[in-house]
C-alpha cells in the first residue's frame, strides 16, 4: 500500500461518489472548455482519541472518514494556476507559477491549494512546476475538527506530485505535506496528513513519530461512532490558540528537562524527554507534580530557568503568531499530554485484546443485540478513556469550549458510552461511543434535542451522523 496506485472511476463503488465525480467533470468541462486528465482525492479524519499529543511526538489514534476533497485537473503549458471550486461561493484564482506567495496573515480558502503545490514543488527541489487548471470539490464538514484544511493541502500536494512526476509514496507525502502546513502557521504534528494518505477502508490506525509508523487497530464490532457538530466554527490557523498550546508544550519539556539535568537538545519535545529519562507515563506525570508549579510562568522566570536572553527565547519556542504572549500554562499542559498518550496506549491496548483473545466466546456477543458482558465490558472501558479524554482537553488543555462540553454531556445522557471533542477543539465536532443497538434511538434523542431547528435532511446528515473507517487518498485517471 506504500505507493497510490491510479485507479478509474469504475473502481468507485459508492454511487454517491460516482455522481458527484461525473458532476465534476462536467462542470470542469463548461469551466475550462476541456476534460480534466485525472482526479486526486484526500478524506478528511476523526480523531477516536489523542488530542494535541503529534506535535509532542506522540502516538495517535485517528479513522478516516469518507468525506473528503476532491480535485479535477487538467495540465497546460501556461507558467499558472486556476482554481476554481465547485461552490461559486468561493470564487476562482489565478496565481503565477515563478511569483506566488502564500500569506498567511490573510488567507483565503485557495492558499491552502498552493500550501500543497508549494510543499512538494520545495520538498522535491522542482527547477520547475507544469502549470494546472483545478476544480476542487469538498464534503468534509468545514471548520468542525475533521480535518478540511489538511484534507485540501493533502489533496494539492497529490496532485501536484502526480502532474509533475514526482513519485506518489504515501508515507513520503504524508510527512511532506505535514510540513506544508508552516507555509499558513500551523504548527501542527502531522496526525491529519498521516491517517490521509495512510487510512484503509475498516481499519483504524494508530499512527506513531519519529519515525512515522501506521498500525492497525481493529475496532470492536458492537460499538458505533457518532460524529455530532457544536455549530462553533474551529478554524486553527484564523488565531494563535493553537500555536500557544504547542509553544507551552515546547517550553514545558525544557523546563523540566533543565530541573532533571537532562540535555535540552535531546528534550525538544515530551517524547524525546521521556525517552532520555527511560521513564513511564507514571514517573512523568510524578515530575510534573513534583517540578512544576500550577500558577501561570512568566515569559521572565521562563528564561531564567533556561539561563536564556528573551530573544533566544522568542527563537526557540515562538511563532509569528505568538512573538507578544508573556504567560504560559506548563503545569497543566505538560500533565494532559503524557495522561492523553497513556490513555492512547491503553484505548489500543484494549482493542487489541479484544481482537486477538481466542478465549472469548464470540457467540456470547450476539444475545440480546449484542449485549454480551465481556463486548460491554470493553465498550465501557473505551468509553470511559473517552470521556477521561475530554476531561483533560477541557480543564487541563483548555481547547474545548462551552458548546462542546455541553454537547459531551447531551451525547452521553443520550447514551453514548464515551463522549469527547475531536480535532483542534474551541469548536468543531464531538465523537462518541455508541452501542450498535442503541444507534438509533442515541440519533434521534440528539436530533431532537440538539438539531431541532434543522429541517433540511442534508445539512443534518453534515452536523450527525456514524461512520467507519474509510479508504486513505487516491488518484483516479480519466483520461
Amino acid at each position: 500500500m506504500t505507493t497510490i496506485k491510479f485507479e478509474t472511476l469504475q473502481h468507485v463503488q459508492d454511487e454517491k461518489q460516482l455522481k458527484r465525480y461525473n458532476r465534476m467533470v462536467s462542470k470542469f468541462k463548461n469551466l475550462y472548455n476541456k476534460d480534466p486528465s485525472f482526479i486526486c482525492r484526500a478524506p478528511g479524519r476523526v480523531n477516536l482519541i489523542g488530542e494535541h499529543i503529534d506535535y509532542c511526538g506522540y502516538s495517535v489514534l485517528p479513522m478516516a472518514i469518507t468525506q473528503d476533497v476532491s480535485i479535477a485537473v487538467r495540465m497546460h503549458n501556461e507558467n499558472k494556476i486556476n482554481i476554481a471550486n465547485v461552490n461559486d461561493y468561493y470564487g476562482k484564482a489565478e496565481v503565477e507559477l515563478s511569483s506566488y506567495q502564500v500569506d498567511s496573515s490573510n488567507l483565503s480558502w485557495y492558499h491552502y491549494v498552493l500550501c500543497g503545490h508549494k510543499g512538494i514543488c520545495c520538498e522535491e527541489k522542482l527547477s520547475s512546476c507544469v502549470g494546472m487548471e483545478l476544480l476542487v470539490d469538498g464534503n468534509v464538514p468545514k471548520a468542525a475538527g475533521m480535518s478540511s484544511s489538511s484534507a485540501l493541502v493533502c489533496a494539492s500536494g497529490l496532485v501536484t506530485a502526480v502532474a509533475n512526476q514526482v513519485p506518489t509514496d504515501r508515507f513520503r507525502l504524508a510527512e511532506v505535506c505535514a510540513r506544508c502546513e508552516r507555509f499558513i502557521g500551523t504548527q501542527g504534528g502531522g496526525m491529519d496528513q498521516s491517517i490521509s494518505f495512510l487510512a484503509e477502508q475498516g481499519k483504524a490506525k494508530i499512527i506513531g513519530f519519529k519515525p512515522l509508523t501506521v498500525e492497525d487497530v481493529q475496532l470492536p464490532n458492537k460499538g458505533v461512532f457518532v460524529v455530532a457538530n457544536s455549530r462553533v466554527p474551529s478554524e486553527k490557523a484564523m488565531t494563535s490558540h493553537f500555536n500557544v498550546r504547542v509553544a507551552e508544550c515546547k517550553i514545558a519539556s525544557q523546563v523540566l528537562a533543565k530541573l532533571l539535568d537532562v540535555d535540552l537538545n535531546k528534550a525538544k519535545k515530551f517524547f524525546d524527554l521521556q525517552k532520555a529519562l527511560g521513564a513511564n507515563f507514571e514517573q512523568m506525570l510524578d515530575h510534573c507534580e513534583k517540578l512544576l508549579h500550577k500558577e501561570i510562568y512568566q515569559r521572565e522566570e521562563i528564561c531564567k530557568i533556561l539561563e536564556f536572553d528573551d530573544k533566544t527565547f522568542q527563537e526557540l519556542y515562538l511563532s509569528k503568531n505568538t512573538t507578544e504572549v508573556s504567560e504560559f500554562k506548563l503545569y497543566e499542559r505538560a500533565k494532559h499530554v503524557f495522561g492523553e498518550a497513556s490513555r492512547v496506549m491503553e484505548f489500543r491496548s484494549i482493542c487489541d485484546l479484544h481482537s486477538t483473545d481466542k478465549s472469548v466466546d464470540k457467540s456470547e456477543f450476539a444475545a440480546a443485540g449484542g449485549d454480551g458482558e465481556e463486548s460491554n465490558k470493553i465498550l465501557v472501558q473505551l468509553g470511559q478513556l473517552m470521556n477521561d479524554s475530554h476531561r483533560s482537553c477541557s480543564e487541563l488543555y483548555e481547547c474545548s469550549c462551552t458548546e462542546l462540553d455541553r454537547l459531551t454531556e447531551k451525547c452521553r445522557e443520550a447514551g453514548a458510552l464515551g463522549s469527547r471533542m475531536t480535532g483542534a477543539g474551541w469548536g468543531g465536532c464531538t465523537v462518541s461511543l455508541v452501542r450498535e443497538c442503541q444507534l438509533d434511538d442515541f440519533m434521534k434523542k440528539i436530533t431532537q434535542e440538539i438539531y431541532s431547528d434543522v429541517s433540511d435532511e442534508d445539512s443534518l446528515a453534515q452536523m450527525l451522523f456514524s461512520t467507519a473507517p474509510s479508504q486513505g487518498a487516491a488518484v483516479y485517471q480519466l483520461a
